[in-house]
C-alpha cells in the first residue's frame, strides 16, 4: 500500500466531463481530452463502491510503458502524461481548482490525449482458450468455426492456440459486450480497414507478448481500441494493463485449467465462492479483497515494466 490517495471518482470543477466509464472519467478539454484512471473497479459489468488502491495509477503507468515500445507499429493519441502539462492544460481550459490539488488528483493516472472517432467494435486478440472463448468452445462440442476461425478439436481450458487469432466484439454501452465474427465486424467497419485492424492487434500483441515472455508472464489475451483522426488508424485507450488483458505467470502455467491471473480474476473467483448474483448494486469488498487485487495489479506492472510504481 502507498500512501498516493485513493481516488474512486473525480469532478473537476471548471471542466466539462465528457464520460465517466467504468473506470475512466473522460474531460473535454476543446481540442483535446483529459483522461482519469481512477480507482474504481468493475467485474461482470458491475462497478464496485470499494476501491483498488493504486490501480488507476498502474492502468495509466502500464499504458504508458507500451506506447514507448510499439510506437513503431501505429501512431497512438497520446500528448502528454507530464502532470505539469496535464494540470496548465486544465487551467487553460477553465479548471477552478488550485494547480497543486489538481496534481495531487491527476499525477499518475492522467493522460492528455487527442480527440479521434473510435471505431465501434472491440478489437481483442487470443493466444490462449480462455474466457468466453472456452465457454464458447465447450459449446461447440468439439472443433469448428468461432468467431469466423476454424479450430481443431481437443484444445484444453487455458491451452495455446495453434495461433494468435483476432476475435471482434460489439461495444455495449451498458451489459456485456458480445463476440461477433470477423465476417460482422468487417461489414460494420468496412473490408479495408478491418484489414487494417486485424494486422495491428496482431501485430501488438505479438511484440507484446514477446516481450512479457521475456519477463515470464504469459499475454493470454487481451483488448485494444483504435479511433480515426484526420483518416489515420491510431491507437486509443490503455494498451496491455490487467483490466484489458489477461496476465500469467508462465512458471506457474498449467493448461488444463483456469490460471491464476495478475488482475481482477481475484475478485471474480471471491464473487463466485459467496454465490453473488452478478446483478447490481455490487457488494463492499473485504480489505483483504482490495489489497489483494491491488498486489496484483502492481505485480503485474513490476514484472512486466521491471520497476515498481512510485
Amino acid at each position: 500500500m502507498t500512501c498516493v490517495p485513493v481516488v474512486y471518482e473525480t469532478d473537476i470543477a471548471g471542466l466539462t466531463l465528457a464520460g465517466r466509464g467504468k473506470v475512466r472519467d473522460i474531460y473535454d478539454l476543446g481540442e483535446r481530452l483529459l483522461i482519469v484512471a481512477t480507482d474504481r473497479l468493475s467485474a461482470f459489468d458491475v462497478v464496485f463502491p470499494t476501491p483498488i488502491p493504486d490501480k488507476g495509477r498502474v492502468l495509466t503507468q502500464m499504458t504508458l510503458f507500451w506506447l514507448s515500445k510499439l510506437g513503431g507499429i501505429v501512431p497512438d493519441h497520446l500528448i502528454s502524461a507530464d502532470t505539469t502539462d496535464i494540470v496548465g492544460a486544465c487551467r487553460e481550459a477553465g479548471a477552478t481548482a488550485g494547480a497543486d490539488g489538481l496534481a495531487k488528483v491527476l499525477d499518475g493516472r492522467a493522460m492528455l490525449v487527442k480527440k479521434a472517432q473510435p471505431f465501434p467494435i472491440e478489437c481483442v486478440v487470443r493466444g490462449y482458450m480462455a474466457g468466453s472463448m472456452w465457454k464458447d468452445y465447450r459449446a461447440m462440442a468439439g472443433g469448428g468455426e468461432l468467431y469466423g476461425h476454424r479450430l481443431p478439436s481437443g484444445l484444453a481450458e487455458s491451452g495455446r492456440l495453434p495461433e494468435p487469432i483476432f476475435t471482434p466484439a460489439t461495444k455495449a454501452a451498458s451489459g456485456h459486450d458480445e463476440n461477433i465474427s470477423v465476417g460482422e465486424a468487417a461489414r460494420i467497419v468496412g473490408t479495408q480497414q478491418f484489414e487494417k485492424l486485424q494486422t495491428l492487434c496482431l501485430e501488438i500483441y505479438r511484440q507484446g507478448s514477446e516481450l512479457a515472455a521475456e519477463r515470464g508472464i504469459i499475454i493470454a489475451d487481451t483488448k485494444f481500441e483504435f479511433g480515426l483522426l484526420d483518416g489515420e488508424i491510431i491507437l486509443i485507450d490503455e494498451v496491455l494493463t490487467p483490466d484489458s488483458s489477461r496476465f500469467w505467470d508462465e512458471a506457474a502455467y498449467a493448461p488444463g485449467g483456469p490460471q491464476d491471473s495478475f488482475d481482477k480474476q481475484y475478485v471474480r473467483d471471491w464473487l463466485e465462492a459467496r454465490g453473488w448474483d452478478k446483478k447490481p448494486p455490487a457488494p463492499d469488498l473485504p480489505e483483504d479483497v482490495a489489497a489483494g487485487t491491488s498486489g496484483r495489479y502492481l505485480e503485474a506492472y513490476r514484472r512486466i515494466t521491471g520497476s515498481s510504481l512510485t
